[in-house]
């Protein structure tokens, strides 16, 4: 029997998002300096207001207020009437210094022995339902916003958004997991109050419908085109009015979109958020890594579809164990016991190892703070990074490096195919 599955995201300009793009941008700042940093910063905002806290060990100084300014102004918060803009919103900041008590832990005389920065288990997935080998629901509730950012800024077409918004994409799926039909759109999106209620709800949803879904359909391939049909039921803001939005009209907090971040509830997640931490922080690293290997594994028809495991004790520089999902769709007549095993022999996951394979002590963070972690294009891209001192640096930087399909030739080799 068919069945529904839905997936979410929320846009840059989502209090949790606006928070998780601050946290990475001190991230990014403190690496173009200083790639030995350690770093944990949480974010909070709220009407008028940002609280930065957290622990640093690193070598160079920042000028924290005006990151996080910076990151308000550039996804859109600019002006007063949204009761929290970067130029006159206060920023607290309570970084202190990292605890040598963890420390102590994850530094070594060899950096080959780096201890895991905290304990935890770490999933990775991947299917073979797309191109990017993501969730279809996640990658079109991310390509909606996207797209409707686009719109925001090119003010033209619609020109009445502002930056807070979220969507969501439900799919009919057949017994044998192929994506059949989309069943429903939603999308809810910040406005500006230039109507009354009924002429204003009824211009904003004309405009999705008719501005925004041909726009997405038009970057799909013709496959996905065709789950595009007259039975979609959407749902444009169904509350009515959304004036009051980001983070005046909720806090935001740095870790509460996790799922967003991955998989769109596909697959697993071990709890752990990604935004804030160093690569020290497997958390973070070992998620990147298992998708890396879950991504490599589908591709090179290992499997149609693929959950990874990896669990770490702090301080600790093995893992302590990796556990592989196929959910059935195995094409190498092997368990997934074994081919858990065989994962362990090509993917060297250690922490320094993981650092180093996927060049993650590069300021590569920033890009990763909205509309999701996975699946996203890996390119190099020049970012320029500057203290309060005047120095400035500019750096070609990898994004994304745990999309590469870079292992398949000793995936294929591994497994016979």
């Amino acid at each position: 029997m068919s069945y529904f599955f839905t997936s979410e995201s929320v846009s840059e300009g989502h209090p949790d998002k606006v928070a998780d793009q601050i946290s990475d941008a001190l991230i990014d700042n403190f690496l173009a300096f200083d790639p030995n940093s350690k770093v944990a910063c949480e974010t909070l905002v709220t009407t008028g207001q940002v609280v930065l806290a957290g622990e640093v060990k690193s070598n160079t100084y920042l000028d924290v207020q005006k990151i996080a300014r910076d990151v308000i102004n550039k996804i859109g918060y600019t002006k007063s009437e949204y009761m929290f803009d970067g130029n006159s919103c206060g920023v607290f900041s309570a970084i202190h210094e990292q605890s040598d008590d963890i420390n102590r832990g994850v530094d070594r005389d060899s950096k080959e022995e780096q201890g895991a920065g905290d304990q935890g288990m770490m999933f990775g997935y991947a299917t073979s339902e797309t191109k990017n080998y993501m969730p279809l629901a996640l990658d079109l509730s991310h390509l909606i916003l996207k797209e409707l950012a686009d719109l925001r800024r090119e003010n033209k077409d619609i020109t009445y958004l502002r930056p807070d918004a979220k969507s969501q994409v439900t799919i009919e799926y057949s017994d044998n997991n192929i994506p059949e039909r989309i069943e429903a759109i939603v999308v809810s999106t910040q406005h500006d109050d230039f109507a009354e209620d009924e002429e204003m709800l009824a211009k904003i949803r004309k405009d999705i419908v008719e501005i925004l879904i041909p726009r997405v359909k038009a970057k799909l391939s013709p496959e996905v085109q065709a789950l595009f049909n007259g039975d979609i039921k959407y749902h444009i803001n169904p509350t009515g009015k959304f004036v009051i939005g980001g983070p005046h009209g909720d806090t935001g907090l740095t870790g509460r979109k996790i799922i967003v971040d991955t998989y769109g509830g596909k697959g697993a997640h071990g709890g752990g958020a990604f935004s804030g931490k160093d690569p020290s922080k497997v958390d973070r690293s070992a998620a990147y890594a298992t998708r890396h290997i879950a991504k490599n594994l589908v591709a090179a028809g290992v499997a149609s579809e693929i959950l990874v495991q990896v669990s770490y004790a702090i301080g600790v520089v093995e893992p302590m164990g990796i556990f592989v999902d196929t959910y059935g769709t195995s094409k190498v007549g092997l368990t997934d016991g074994e081919i858990a095993k065989k994962v362990t022999e090509i993917f060297d996951m250690r922490p320094a190892a993981i650092e180093s394979r996927l060049k993650l002590r590069s300021p590569m963070y920033s890009e990763t703070a909205a509309y999701g972690h996975m699946g996203r294009e890996n390119e190099v891209v020049s970012k320029t990074f500057s203290q309060p001192n005047g120095e400035t640096k500019t750096v070609d930087v990898e994004l994304f490096t745990w999309e590469k399909l870079d292992y398949l030739d000793k995936v294929k080799k591994a497994f016979g195919l």
